[in-house]
């Protein structure tokens, strides 16, 4: 049999594309299949009358640990929102702010009337400890779900439902809180210690500065895998013969072809963007409905954080809402209500649903890092296999290219 790489990757989103980075500095010859007509998995971006419409609202976090080792972070000109929340409570607007990143606002914040004092205080201290301690003893607490650990610190009904439900539910895409404290540990760390923020060009253009340094031949797009196997990946095309498979596709993919992992559940939301012609806020920051009606789990002014999201003239709005999906007239009466101004003047753009946003991680997980060595040259990457996050995504893409390079020297 004629080996035509040593190893085939299955799978062009973040995991694959970091595989692939670290088999390539390594000196081994590789081959990227991917079923799409682009790079990037879930993370994409469409650029429509002048606006770009990420797949789905997200943002990506500059203390996560990967970023660094696979790119210069300055290349993808961030836009920044602020490290804080605004919080909607009948007539008012609350905003609470991380105060390492903005001190002038820890006393307003303190005061904010969302929770009691003793909350504030208390999930300040949550948020502390996250940032502060080793992730060893993050990962060695005993693991409960999200909503445990969160009133376990001592948190009040308030405050949990005023403020972290609804910004939680909008991160792990949970708005049961069932995910695992472990992860809760692990985003409330990220978030203490790095600030959030949009590429410039969209989020596209995290993956295609990932792929930049990789050859294009070696990269194959409009190909999807009908069958993997030990030292084989069959595509419409033919085989392609090689000692090593890693499958880098989402959960319900990589299931289909390595039946013996386990079923993950997903999670979904969906995005509505509308454009505006005057902003109703003028902050780039997150706003949160601290009501409890439980309809829209955020909502943000993307353009106020990167104007090059929008054209000249116009404002886009996001709104993310975790479940199912209501109609837009609905959402828009919500978005009224939240920003206390009329909507009428704004245009809907795009209603963007993402089915399979996040795997779903309920306790137990461990350590976070599951298994991405199966049988006989077989690996499995993806942020299913780590945190559900871009951060679990490229750690996964490049510890399981760590494990085929072991086993290769093995070998």
């Amino acid at each position: 049999m004629r080996v035509e790489a040593d190893v085939v990757i299955v799978g062009g989103g973040l995991a694959g594309l970091a595989a692939a980075r670290r088999l390539h500095r390594a000196g081994v010859p590789w081959r990227l299949l991917e079923a799409d007509g682009r790079l990037g998995g879930r993370v994409a971006t469409d650029a429509v009358d002048g606006y770009l419409l990420d797949r789905g609202f997200q943002v990506l976090n500059t203390a996560y640990p990967r970023l660094g080792t696979l790119l210069d972070t300055d290349r993808l000109d961030l836009r920044y929102f602020t490290s804080g929340v605004l919080v909607r409570k009948g007539d008012d607007l609350l905003r609470l702010v991380n105060p390492l990143r903005e001190p002038t606002g820890g006393p307003r914040t303190a005061l904010a009337g969302v929770g009691s004092l003793l909350d504030r205080l208390r999930f300040a201290a949550l948020a502390a400890g996250c940032a502060t301690l080793p992730t060893s003893r993050l990962l060695a607490a005993p693991e409960t779900s999200a909503e445990a650990a969160l009133r376990r610190a001592g948190l009040s009904d308030a405050i949990i439902e005023e403020l972290l439900r609804p910004f939680l539910s909008g991160v792990l895409i949970d708005r049961e809180l069932a995910t695992s404290s472990r992860v809760l540990a692990m985003v409330l760390r990220s978030f203490a210690r790095g600030r959030i923020g949009l590429p410039a060009e969209g989020m596209a253009a995290l993956p295609r500065t990932i792929a930049d340094p990789l050859p294009a031949d070696l990269i194959e797009l409009n190909c999807p895998v009908d069958e993997v196997a030990p030292g084989r990946v069959r595509t419409r095309a033919g085989e392609i013969h090689c000692r090593a498979v890693v499958v880098a596709v989402d959960p319900p993919g990589a299931a289909a072809l390595l039946p013996t992992l386990a079923t993950v559940r997903m999670h979904s939301y969906t995005t509505y963007y509308h454009s505006a012609p005057e902003p109703p806020l003028t902050e780039p920051i997150l706003l949160l409905d601290g009501d409890r009606r439980e309809i829209v789990a955020n909502t943000v002014v993307v353009s106020n954080a990167a104007p090059t999201y929008a054209p000249a003239g116009r404002h886009l709005v996001a709104t993310s809402v975790v479940g199912p999906a209501p109609t837009e007239p609905a959402v828009r009466a919500e978005l009224t209500r939240l920003y206390g101004r009329s909507t009428a003047d704004w245009s809907h753009l795009t209603t963007a649903p993402v089915p399979n946003a996040l795997p779903a991680a309920p306790p137990p997980q461990g350590q976070l890092r599951k298994p991405v060595a199966l049988a006989e040259g077989l690996f499995v990457a993806g942020d299913h296999r780590d945190s559900p996050s871009i951060q679990g995504a490229l750690a996964s893409g490049w510890r399981t290219a760590g494990a085929v390079l072991a086993e290769l020297r093995a070998g």
